[in-house]
C-alpha cells in the first residue's frame, strides 16, 4: 500500500484546467518533493489530498483511504502545514496546541505533555505563555508546524514550509523535517527553495501547467540534462562590464554573476577553462578559484518548466 496514491486527477475552475490527468504515487516512508513556478498546481493538488477541495474527477487516497469517500479516515493519519499560518493570534502559543490537539481529537491525558514537547523542540517553550500576535513570522511558522504535528502523523504536508524565513526558523524547521524522516514519516513538500528539495527528497515531481513534467530522484533527473554544465569562477577584481564579457567568451551558452563568482553554462567545459584563462591574463586579472560543475536540480526545473535566465534572473517564456 502507497501512503499517498493519485490517480488521474484533474481540477477544472470553470475553463482554467488547474491539474490535468496528474498520477503519483509516494512510499510509506518517502520525502517526496512538489516543485513548480507559481500557478502550475501545488496548491491545488495539496488541498484534494487534504480534503479540503475535491477533484473535478480521477481519485486520491492517503493509506488506502479515498479522500472523497472516506475523507474522516484519511485526514486522521495526517498532519497539514499550510502556507498561510493558522495560528489563532488571540490565543497563547500553550493555548494553539491545546486547541490543535483537540481538533485532531488527540486523547487528554497525553495533550499536555505533547504540547510542551513540540514546543520546545521548537525553541517555543519559555513563550508558551505568550499570545501569538507578538510572534515573530519566523516563530508563527514554528508554532504553525508544531500544531501540525501535534497528532503524531503518519504523513506531514507540507506547503512552502521555510518560504521567506529568518534563518534560526530555517535551522530549527529543516532539523525537525529530518528527525520525522528518521522517524519514517511520509513527507510530502512543496517549495520554491529547490536546494532545500535536493538535500532532503528521496523524489522529486516537477509540474508545470497542471501537467506533471517529470518525477524521479533528484541525481537521476540532474543526469537527463548531462549537456547543461557550467563553470564557477571568481577573479580578484569585479566590474560592471564582466558579466557581458564572460558571457561572450567562446563556447558559453550563458552567464550569471552569484555573489562574487560567475557561472558560466556551457557544453564544452574544456574550452571554456582555457577562454576564461585567457581573458583573465588579458585585462590583468588573477582567478581566485574555478571550478567545474554538473547540471543542478535547478537547471532540471528550468528546462522542464520552460523558463530561462536572463542576467542571473529566472523569467517565464512567453
Amino acid at each position: 500500500m502507497h501512503a499517498i496514491e493519485v490517480s488521474h486527477l484533474t481540477k477544472k475552475f470553470g475553463a482554467l484546467t488547474a491539474l490535468n490527468d496528474v498520477n503519483f504515487s509516494v512510499d510509506v516512508g518517502e520525502t517526496f518533493g512538489f516543485l513548480g513556478p507559481n500557478g502550475a498546481g501545488k496548491t491545488t493538488t495539496i488541498r484534494i489530498l487534504t480534503g479540503i477541495s475535491y477533484p473535478t474527477s480521477g481519485t486520491a487516497s492517503i493509506f488506502g483511504h479515498d479522500i472523497q469517500k472516506d475523507t474522516i479516515a484519511a485526514r486522521q493519519s495526517m498532519g497539514i502545514v499550510s502556507e498561510t499560518s493558522n495560528v489563532y493570534d488571540d490565543l497563547t502559543a500553550w493555548q494553539n496546541m491545546i486547541f490543535s490537539a483537540e481538533l485532531y481529537h488527540v486523547r487528554r491525558d497525553i495533550r499536555e505533555e505533547k504540547a510542551k514537547e513540540l514546543l520546545t523542540t521548537f525553541d517555543l517553550y519559555e513563550r508558551r505563555h505568550d499570545k501569538a500576535h507578538g510572534f515573530s513570522k519566523g516563530m508563527k511558522r514554528r508554532l504553525t508546524i508544531a500544531m501540525g504535528l501535534v497528532n503524531n502523523p503518519k504523513v506531514l504536508f507540507l506547503d512552502e514550509p521555510t518560504s521567506g524565513l529568518d534563518v534560526q526558523s530555517n535551522l530549527i524547521i529543516r532539523d525537525v523535517i529530518t528527525g520525522l524522516i528518521h522517524q519514517g514519516v511520509t513527507v510530502f513538500l512543496t517549495t520554491h527553495n529547490i536546494e532545500e528539495a535536493n538535500m532532503i527528497c528521496d523524489r522529486v515531481a516537477i509540474i508545470n501547467k497542471g501537467t506533471i513534467a517529470a518525477i524521479d530522484a533528484p541525481e537521476r533527473l540532474k543526469k537527463t540534462i548531462q549537456s547543461v554544465q557550467s563553470i564557477v569562477v571568481s577573479f580578484d577584481l569585479v566590474s560592471m562590464h564582466q558579466l557581458d564579457e564572460v558571457r561572450n567568451l567562446s563556447m558559453v551558452n550563458d552567464a550569471v554573476k552569484e555573489g562574487d563568482k560567475f557561472r558560466l553554462y556551457t557544453e564544452d567545459p574544456a574550452t571554456v577553462i582555457e577562454s576564461v584563462m585567457e581573458y583573465a591574463r588579458a585585462r590583468n586579472l588573477r582567478v581566485i578559484s574555478i571550478s567545474t560543475l554538473g547540471p543542478s536540480l535547478e537547471d532540471v526545473f528550468i528546462k522542464l518548466t520552460g523558463l530561462q535566465r536572463t542576467g542571473g534572473l529566472i523569467h517565464a517564456i512567453d
